[in-house]
């Protein structure tokens, strides 16, 4: 029996259909034949033309009815309730047609026959497809491993469905801590207390804990993910709403939680007032539109309805994404605007203005940079072109454009740098700095801002990746201190502190306290269902060890530059006064870099970072020099 129920999981669609159509075919004529034998008494019945006629039209009524409640669409092993009400709908309305063919034809059908009829064709047509639902069930289910769900609700309940009739997970307990939720049965699934997680672990060995709650506020959630860090299994959560809603991901694909619901810091509620000041109606381009921050704040953007978004992106790969994304966004949203994907460098300033001229662009979000501390710091004279000069081009294509607002996606890496990234960053601020002095009609705003959670190359991808491994979790020095943000938080601020912002501002995020990275580190092992392993627990699982501060690097980051630092209208951005040069005095700086760079002389380079108004320092070891000279 289950080598038959297996060859007919695996048969083609098509195979399957003949299959059930002609089951379905004997049922319902074997239904009506018992029907008339049950209410005469006997199996030995004489049928003329008209009682076969009446038949016959009551199997066709059947099945066309079973064809339009989509019944040969389902899947037999995803029946379930519904499905049942289906066949009921069917047999019920073919008892009526054969009491009325009766009629119509003449034929002999005792006025019981019709009820019989129902009995008899709900059994022969349910019972089939729900001893396969059970049988398939039950053999595959002891294939998947057993998970618990954290959650009753209404996403919940959509995860233990989704899971029952998957191939990956099988949920065995819902567990919640609302007192008139518990002993509900959902799908099967008894609704436990959370306080009862031990004994049924130790009854079912779950090998992850799914939580299943979206619509909760970020303070009950920190005290959630607090309690369930500290049970001995991995946790993970179902995607956001709003990623299921738009086509980003399903209820079924669940991910590692996101370490920023334990560093204890609310997200800063966006003004939806200065979110669409400088986007709604208008044509945007974002350089950049591909990368972590870009492609966020490309989603951002669309959600203010945009007439024109123009994608500028040097990775082909990661264009062709954001732009399928995107495109899900907008019908989704159904909004009416026109989305460009547009491959190019920002170095080739006449590739810029010639897209700024054809989509009469009004902002500029400009995101496209090389940000990997130590990449850049091997590779001097490409992250200066690319920070510096191509800031310089995209800057000046928009002047020369006529566009209106213009903001640069900068870094806390630009405070006080002791890198050449950050050097970089600080020289493009001072470039823009230059030009809003220079001219008026284009606004050019700074927005700084500290690491990105879950962007490309950030700790917490990092650490998530050498845990699955196995360890060890590498950081760099015990006492090193980082700022946090959530990554639409990142972008949405972006968009605001260019709506508020006047010619030359730099702005920055009140990010609260810096975190600790080791603190970090040890929170994410905890929350991955393994143990540490140190002095005090030898037999734990993943080792934290020490890699020593690769070059440029700091152990603490900041935010500011000087004291003279203002509050704005919004309670979570600030803006500093920065020291700034003339457009005369930037002028021959740059002058002066671009040749240093052709030569590839990177002493020279370093030396002009130095001597800029940048911050800049070499945070060398103690004793040794550079030569400048």
């Amino acid at each position: 029996m289950i080598r038959i129920l297996k060859s007919l999981f695996s048969a083609k669609r098509y195979n399957k259909r003949i299959v059930t159509v002609s089951y379905d075919i004997f049922a319902v004529s074997f239904s009506l034949y018992a029907a008339h034998a049950l209410r005469l008494g006997t199996w030995h019945i004489a049928l003329g033309p008209e009682e076969l006629a009446s038949m016959l039209l009551t199997v066709i009524v059947t099945l066309l009815v079973f064809a339009q409640l989509g019944m040969y669409r389902a899947i037999l092993r995803y029946l379930m309730l519904p499905a049942i009400g289906h066949i009921f709908i069917a047999v019920v309305t073919s008892a009526v047609v054969l009491a009325l063919s009766s009629y119509y034809f003449k034929s002999f059908v005792p006025r019981s026959v019709p009820m019989i009829y129902v009995g008899i064709a709900i059994l022969t047509l349910g019972a089939p497809r729900v001893l396969i639902k059970s049988v398939y069930y039950y053999y595959y289910r002891r294939k998947k491993p057993n998970v618990f769900i954290y959650g009753a609700g209404a996403t919940g309940r959509e995860l233990a469905y989704a899971l029952i009739h998957g191939q990956e997970y099988h949920p065995v307990v819902i567990l919640d801590d609302n007192e008139s939720k518990v002993g509900q049965i959902i799908f099967g699934l008894r609704v436990h207390h959370s306080s009862e997680f031990s004994r049924l672990q130790s009854l079912y060995e779950p090998v992850k804990l799914l939580i299943a709650i979206n619509n909760i506020n970020t303070g009950n959630r920190l005290r959630l993910l607090n309690k369930v860090s500290e049970w001995p299994i991995t946790v993970q959560s179902v995607p956001s709403v709003e990623d299921i809603a738009v086509g980003r991901a399903s209820i079924t694909e669940v991910r590692d939680l996101d370490i920023v619901d334990l560093l204890g810091r609310a997200p800063v509620e966006p003004n939806k007032q200065l979110l669409a000041k400088n986007i709604t109606g208008k044509a945007i381009l974002v350089s950049g539109a591909g990368g972590s921050i870009g492609s966020e704040m490309c989603r951002q953007i669309i959600k203010q309805a945009p007439k024109v978004l123009v994608l500028f992106e040097l990775n082909e790969c990661n264009l062709y994404q954001i732009d399928r994304e995107l495109h899900t966004m907008i019908n989704h949203l159904k909004i009416d605007c026109q989305l460009v994907s547009a491959l190019g460098s920002v170095q080739n300033k006449n590739r810029i203005k010639k897209l700024m001229e054809q989509y009469d662009i009004e902002t500029v979000y400009h995101a496209a940079a090389y940000k990997h501390v130590p990449i850049v710091e091997d590779n001097v004279v490409e992250g200066i072109r690319n920070n510096v000069f191509g800031t310089l081009m995209i800057a000046e294509a928009a002047i020369e454009t006529g566009v209106k607002d213009f903001t640069l996606i900068s870094t806390d890496k630009a405070v006080r740098p002791t890198n050449v990234m950050g050097a970089s960053k600080r020289m493009a601020e001072l470039i823009l700095q230059a030009l809003a002095e220079k001219q008026a009609d284009t606004t050019f705003t700074m927005v700084r801002f500290g690491n990105v959670l879950g962007s490309s190359g950030s700790v917490v991808p990092l650490f998530r990746e050498q845990i699955r491994k196995g360890g060890p979790l590498t950081v760099t020095h015990p006492e090193i201190t980082r700022f946090f943000m959530l990554i639409p938080e990142a972008a949405q601020l972006v968009i605001q502190a260019g709506a508020m912002g006047n010619n030359g501002q730099v702005f920055v995020l009140d990010m609260g306290e810096p975190v600790k990275i080791l603190d970090l580190a040890k929170r994410m092992i905890q929350l991955m269902g393994v143990t540490e392993k140190n002095g005090e627990s030898v037999d734990g699982d993943i080792e934290i060890t020490f890699s020593g501060l690769r070059p440029g690097e700091k152990l603490y980051e900041e935010l500011l530059i000087g004291e003279n630092v203002e509050g704005t209208s919004h309670p979570k951005i600030m803006t500093a006064l920065e020291e700034k040069l003339s457009w005369e005095e930037m002028e021959v700086i740059l002058a002066e870099l671009d040749a240093c760079c052709h030569e590839y002389d990177f002493e020279c380079i370093k030396r002009i970072l130095l001597e800029a108004p940048t911050g800049y320092y070499l945070d060398l070891p103690i004793g040794s020099t550079l030569n400048l000279s």
